[in-house]
Order: C-alpha cells, then structure tokens, then sequence
C-alpha cells in the first residue's frame, strides 16, 4: 500500500496541482449552488481539509522536483453583441472563424456571414478602460450575436457568423490565462427583435415618408415599408422583452458555470452593460424643418436629405419609442442581474449602466450633426463599392430603394450605422473602468454632464 507522499511522487508535482487546482474549482462550484444544506455542507469541509493536505503536499513536490510554474497572466475578456465588439469604431482585427483561419477584410461583397464581419475593433471599450492588474485583453463578441451564439456556433442560427461559440473562444483564453474580468453585452439581440432590425424599420419609415406622397407606396427587398413613425410596439412588445430576458438570462448562466470551470484562480467579476441610445429625446431645433416642411407634411425631400447627411433619418415621434426600446434593454439587463443575484449570491455580478453615458453628443442633439456625436451616422452604399453616401441630395426614390437593397444584400456596408464609434468607445472605456473599481456586485450608472465630463456612481 502507497503512502500518500508516495503517490504524489509518482503522479509529480504539476500533474497533481493540476489536480487539486480543478478540485478546488469543483468544491467552489457546488459550495455555492447547495449554501444550506448542513449535510453536504459538512462533507465539503471535509473534502477541503483533505484539499488543503494534496495542497501542501504538492507544494513540498514542486519544491523538491524544481521552481514552481509562474502564474497565468491576467486577463479582461469581452463577450456579446456589437456594443462591446466595437461596431463603429473602426480599426477592425482579423477574427478567427470557427475553422482556424484568421479571417481580414474579404471585400464589400463577401458574404455577411463572414467571421471578419464580427468587427472587433482596436478601440472597443475593452482596450481603451484602465483595468489596473490585467495584463491582457481579448475581444471575443461578435456583431450581431444573440444569447444562443453563447453556447453555440454562430454559424449554427440562421443570418449568424462563422465563428466558434463565445464560450469554446473563453476555454481557450482560460489555458493560457487567468480572466479577472469578463464584460459581457448581451440582450439587443434575440429570437424576439435585433437591433439591426429595430434601426432599419425607423430609418425606413422616415425616407419612404420623405420620399414618397400618399397615392404612393414604398418597397424594397424586405417588401412595402409605411410611411408613418414609428411605434413602441412595432420596436418590441413587453412580451417580447419578456421572453429576450430569459433568454438572455440563461446564456449568461452559462457563462458563469463556465467561468467556474475554467478560471485559474476562481476570482473574477463579471460585468453587464447596458446600452446607449444613438439618438436623443428631441431632435436640434435646426432639423425640425427645411423648406417649411416637418416630417408631418406629405413629401419631405430636403428635410429627409438633411437629416440623414446629420446622421439621424428618423421621424421626430419614432424619437419617443426608442427611448422606450433603449429603456427596455437596460430593464431586461438589470433583471437579468438582479435573477443571477438572487440564485448565486457569491458571484460578483455588476451591472454597468451606461444609457446616459453619451448625453449631449448624441447624432442631431446640437447643429453640425455628425460632428462631435459619438455615435456613427446612418450611412448605405450604392452597391457594395466602399463608397459610403453622405448626401441624398438630389437623389430620386429609384436611386434611394437602389441604396436601401444593397444595405438588405450585403449587409456589410450599413451594419456600423447607429453604433459607438471611436470617441464613444473611448468614453464607454472611461465607465467600464469605473465598473471594474465598483464594490463587488454593484449597479454603477455613468452619465455624461454638460462639459463632457463623467459621473460614475
């Protein structure tokens, strides 16, 4: 019969820290999901003293056997939709699909489904917060991802990208590093409505209105579009928002039962960020009318021309309904924190919330829009020819749905419109640092003031 400073001779000191490490990891998972059962509780004390025996043991081995193994570097990870993947900001890096080929620009008309058209960019939030300690930063969201794209391939779901699942790219990170920082944004996306869809409904509407009289009517690739404002229910219903929160939900249960399995040391935060309107309550005084003509009259070609070169192609009452759509995202969000809260009371989950992080510069709120806004303008194509167009000036309805089809047929050449761009990620990298130095399982708010400063709180 072995003694056990025999068996740990003959398993060596790094297999058997490799062993205890998981152990521990284990013990750590099932501590939190059976708090309150005195039973198992009491065979869990005993199963970490024998824990803390292998420990000390493998420690006396690693010292014998040679210098112990450095730790993992540090890591902040980014998973989720566009928000945190860095649409709009430019810059964007070769993705990995799920294959193994690092995928760079493959041209205006490639398919949409290509992995490089997850636009990671450079200056995500994720790079540009000061994140004392962490060494490393990996962009692994993906523009357009939906709670199932979590767990599974995107490629898997109809209109997804060719890329491994958010998880299987956070095991890989987990090998060689220790993730102290997990940011996720996740919820614009899903079974019920997309953000994509949401953005092109409005923006439709407004130039089929600008466009087009009343004996006429509009349609594109998607069919006939109406010329009226939009609705809060033609955004999303609270049915639906109801369902996209558990969906969301359960992804993000995912990520943490995965989190605590593969993180090295089993100390990391998780952060949920909400999401920023591209647009403000009430349009600048200077894109109320042109022409004397408001968005109320029938045919509006100078004003619609206007206010898409400023960013913002949108009926003034669609305004209202987006708010009440942003609104409903950081709801769903928050609830969706306040459920993981309740069910896993040792989890540092935090909410980042960041709806009013970019008031005052959002696209047409002061003259000169898109100057100074931090989000990307509306902007299409005529073709996929990488020529974007920032004046519809003298455009007739004919050339408009022309533009419109191509944004449907390669979705590439529109999917950055309405998105944080460079300056806004710059500004979101200031809040999610805030995040980062909250207590564990904070809800921080980071709102833009007036001089362009931040309050975090």
């Amino acid at each position: 019969m072995f003694h056990l400073s025999e068996q740990v001779g003959l398993l060596g000191g790094e297999l058997l820290t490799r062993l205890v490490r998981r152990v521990v990891i284990h013990l750590r998972v099932f501590r939190t999901r059976l708090v309150g059962n005195r039973v198992v509780m009491g065979l869990l004390q005993r199963a970490a003293a024998v824990v803390a025996l292998l420990v000390s043991v493998a420690g006396v081995q690693v010292a014998q056997g040679g210098p112990a193994r450095a730790a993992l570097p540090t890591a902040a990870v980014a998973l989720g939709d566009s928000f945190v993947s860095g649409e709009g900001a430019g810059s964007y890096q070769p993705v990995v699909d799920a294959s193994g080929t690092a995928q760079s620009f493959p041209g205006w008309s490639a398919a949409n489904s290509n992995a490089y058209f997850c636009h990671r960019s450079a200056n995500a939030s994720v790079f540009a917060a000061a994140l004392p300690g962490i060494q490393q930063r990996f962009n692994l969201a993906c523009s357009g991802a939906q709670p199932a794209d979590i767990a599974a391939p995107s490629g898997a779901r109809a209109e997804g990208r060719a890329v491994a699942s958010q998880l299987d790219q956070l095991r890989a990170v987990a090998r060689t590093h220790d993730i102290d920082v997990v940011l996720v944004g996740l919820g614009s996306n899903n079974t019920q409505f997309t953000f994509g869809d949401v953005a092109t409904l409005c923006a439709n509407r407004f130039i089929a209105d600008a466009w087009t009289g009343w004996w006429e009517f509009w349609a594109y690739l998607k069919g006939e579009v109406p010329q009226r404002p939009c609705t809060a229910s033609d955004l999303a219903t609270g049915a639906e928002v109801e369902a996209a929160t558990a969906e969301t939900t359960a992804a993000l249960r995912l990520i943490l039962d995965t989190l605590a399995q593969v993180d090295a040391d089993g100390s990391h935060q998780v952060i949920l960020q909400t999401y920023t309107n591209p647009l403000p309550p009430e349009l600048a005084a200077q894109y109320h009318e042109e022409d004397n003509r408001s968005d109320t009259r029938d045919k509006f070609r100078a004003l619609g021309a206007e206010r898409y070169a400023a960013g913002c192609p949108i009926h003034r009452a669609s305004l209202g309904p987006g708010q009440v759509f942003s609104e409903s995202l950081g709801s769903l969000v928050r609830n969706a924190q306040a459920v993981l809260a309740a069910e896993r009371p040792a989890a540092d989950v935090r909410v980042l919330d960041v709806q009013r992080a970019f008031d005052g510069a959002r696209l047409c709120e002061n003259p000169g829009s898109p100057g100074g806004a931090l989000a990307t303008p509306v902007r299409v194509q005529d073709g996929p020819s990488g020529t974007f167009i920032t004046s519809l000036s003298g455009w007739d309805k004919i050339g408009i749905q022309r533009a419109a089809n191509t944004c449907v047929t390669y979705f590439q050449t529109c999917q950055e419109s309405w998105h944080p761009n460079a300056a806004g990620h710059a500004v979101l990298g200031q809040c999610l640092a805030g995040a980062f130095a909250a207590a564990p399982r904070a809800v921080v708010g980071c709102a833009r003031n007036a001089d362009g400063t931040l309050t975090i709180s």
